[in-house]
């Protein structure tokens, strides 16, 4: 259990600026970012995880000669990644190789139909064609429509801070006229006929967290994200890009230390002013920023009385996502028509999503992503093998489950359903398998309910209305990652470092960042 620290024995300045030193707690993609941002700007930064090596959830394991990613595997806008390395006037090829995929998306439906996403608009469009010649130009007109509220919702919006309302109040005739109170499943189908490719355009939601029926519209961006930079993947797996950072995070000085569990927020004044370990050593700095669950921030870091907003009951009120079961196995033989992603679709659609999201059961059927990174990179396997993972969206803990009785019963029926649909002669071939369940998100993650996105990107958990970059109850407090602003994915957690830009008070120009500009300007 987390406890409190209110030290009082020296007197805070509560300004940010005069100060140098920067502790991020989580060293997730979004808290590696903000380490790497803030070291950019200046700050001596110290990047703490409690696990032993950097990443988060992009952990990797390694059973048998597999190579399985153990979490975010679709990297939508490299771009990102690439904006870390020139902060330092470096270039993310010279660290890792990360390559397009083609198709994007496979969707194979219940009736033996199959859809390929992606490559060029005119291969989409034939694709759509044999499904219904009407869902052509409807589909150029979602595109041109998610192009809309991409240029407003990510390229104006994902990096800008929303912890002032007048900032919401802003934009909100912009988002209305975009549709914003609309559901995603509400905007596509107001453009597409066809319930196969409904489902499919609408399935977007469910890699940041939300159900389709219920995610505000703004998530339709994702479409256009997607048609303008494609879908990659690193040479090695997710975990490549994690070592390239790490490499970066070296270079540059950023100190990271694995094993290390912060268990106390330190708060001198009503700000931040450094943490205390498990061990009961206590590390000290100028502001914290924290890449982790956000209600359990809230809930378990920081004493009640400090929390003007996040109380527990407001915490407790939250629509939280789904949970996550992921099988992840290796086969003894290779699968070579099965391309790198997959979603596996069930019989039922929106019955299955009420019983995720609202009525918290675990059904029969189920819809399923796998992931086959061999398709891409065959040394993640040993040679003539494959390497997958299969992610079934499953209610949180928030169901009345005993996941160390329903785990093993839902591997045997997930194996059997792939071996029927996509993996023929998966019951014989399979090998090195082990999953994680939302209890696994709850203890390993500290993820509030197990959830495995934090909160619903739902209208009213979205921009103001979600946990904001900038502390409401702490001063000198920053937040980054799925739960902040703008949201869950790998776009959503590196975007909410860079709200940090913004709002971090810059620290005395060092001779460091004197020399480094220096050496830009020439």
């Amino acid at each position: 259990m987390f406890r409190f620290t209110n030290d009082r024995s020296s007197r805070s300045t509560g300004d940010g600026a005069k100060g140098k030193r920067a502790i991020v707690v989580g060293a997730g993609f979004g808290g590696i970012a903000a380490a790497l941002r803030l070291r950019a700007r200046g700050y001596e930064v110290q990047l703490l995880d409690r696990l032993e090596a950097p990443g988060g959830r992009a952990q990797v394991y390694r059973r048998g000669g597999f190579v399985f990613d153990a979490g975010p595997t679709v990297v939508t806008a490299p771009f990102l990644f690439e904006e870390l390395f020139e902060l330092f006037g470096k270039r993310l090829e010279d660290y890792a190789d990360i390559v397009p995929v083609e198709p994007w998306y496979r969707y194979q439906f219940p009736d033996g139909r199959e859809f390929d996403y992606g490559g060029s608009l005119d291969d989409t469009l034939e694709q759509i064609r044999s499904f219904d010649e009407r869902d052509v130009e409807g589909y150029k007109r979602l595109v041109d429509m998610s192009e809309r509220i991409f240029d407003k919702g990510f390229t104006e919006l994902a990096d800008a801070p929303f912890h002032r309302f007048g900032a919401m109040m802003k934009t909100v005739p912009a988002l209305l006229k975009l549709r914003s109170y609309k559901t995603v499943h509400q905007l596509v189908a107001s453009f597409i006929k066809s319930e196969h490719l409904r489902q499919a355009f609408c399935i977007h939601p469910l890699l940041v967290g939300g159900n389709p029926f219920d995610t505000t519209s703004i998530y339709s961006l994702i479409h256009f994200l997607e048609r303008k930079w494609g879908i990659h993947f690193p040479m090695g797996g997710t975990g490549a890009i994690v070592n390239a950072l790490g490499r970066l995070m070296g270079e540059e000085g950023v100190a990271f230390r694995g094993g290390a569990e912060v268990e106390e927020l330190v708060v001198e004044n009503g700000a931040a002013r450094g943490v205390v370990l498990a061990s009961g050593e206590r590390l000290s700095a100028d502001l914290v920023v924290v890449n982790g669950d956000p209600p359990f921030l809230y809930k378990n870091m920081i004493d009640r009385r400090h929390r003007r907003r996040w109380t527990d009951q407001r915490v407790d009120r939250l629509k939280y996502s789904m949970g996550l079961f992921v099988l992840y196995f290796g086969t003894e033989r290779k699968y070579p028509e099965v391309p790198h992603h997959t979603i596996v679709l069930g019989p039922r659609f929106k019955g299955l999503l009420d019983d995720i999201f609202h009525r918290q059961t675990l059904a029969d059927d189920f819809s399923v992503y796998l992931h086959r990174p061999t398709a891409t990179d065959p040394s993640m396997a040993p040679e003539g093998k494959d390497s997958f993972y299969a992610l079934v969206p499953v209610p949180n803990l928030d169901a009345d489950l005993d996941w160390d009785v329903e785990g093993p019963k839902l591997r045997d029926r997930l194996v059997s359903f792939l071996d029927e649909r996509i993996l023929p002669g998966l019951s014989e071939t399979i090998t090195e398998d082990f999953f994680v369940t939302p209890r696994t998100f709850e203890s390993r993650f500290l993820s509030h309910k197990g959830s495995g996105f934090s909160i619903q990107p739902v209208f009213t958990q979205s921009a103001w209305f979600r946990f904001h970059n900038v502390s409401e109850d702490i001063d000198d407090l920053y937040l980054v990652g799925a739960g902040t602003h703008p949201g869950a994915g790998m776009p959503g957690v590196l975007c909410s470092a860079k709200v940090l830009d913004r709002v971090v008070p810059a620290p005395p120009r060092t001779t460091a960042v004197r020399a480094r500009e220096s050496a830009s300007a020439r």
